[in-house]
């Protein structure tokens, strides 16, 4: 019994776009994402999720923005090597009971989660999940089924 109200999928509804990542490359040096965040901010754009993977060389950033196609833009005009990929934003109500659910309308439509992370961002005060998972559709579908509420990027963007 989930006290969830529906909503329609990101993808219902074309005004309520998907929601964009972009994953960032840097060089793994002291002050190499603070200055990522510097150049968005210059650019009146903000850092509204993020999850980050060191390597020895490499760190990937992987980063939901308040205007993905102008950060995109900002990127290839720096030279910044980035990719771009549509995740699942879910908003999780009632604590961990609810994470279950999520995981477990997931498990049902037999969908893997590739990986995930919390956004900073939380525009109906509830806690925000990041999902990348293999079928986003699929995965969108089986969420909002469940009673989910799943957000796109208008619902982030300021």
């Amino acid at each position: 019994m989930q006290a969830q109200e529906a909503s329609t999928t990101a993808t219902d509804n074309p005004v309520n776009t998907p929601v964009r990542q972009l994953s960032v490359f840097l060089h793994n040096r002291v002050g190499s994402f603070m200055a990522l965040v510097k150049l968005l901010n210059e650019n009146r754009i903000e850092v509204l999720g993020l999850s980050l993977q060191e390597t020895t060389e490499l760190t990937l950033a992987r980063l939901i923005l308040s205007d993905p196609e102008s950060a995109e833009t900002l990127f290839m005009e720096r030279g910044i090597p980035h990719t771009d990929c549509r995740v699942i934003v879910v908003e999780i109500r009632e604590g961990a009971h609810n994470l279950s659910l999520c995981l477990s309308a997931l498990l049902a439509a037999e969908i893997n989660i590739q990986f995930s992370y919390p956004l900073l961002a939380r525009p109906g005060n509830w806690p925000l999940l990041v999902l990348h998972v293999d079928e986003i559709e699929v995965g969108a579908d089986a969420l909002h089924q469940s009673g989910f509420k799943i957000l796109g990027q208008g619902d982030l963007s300021r």
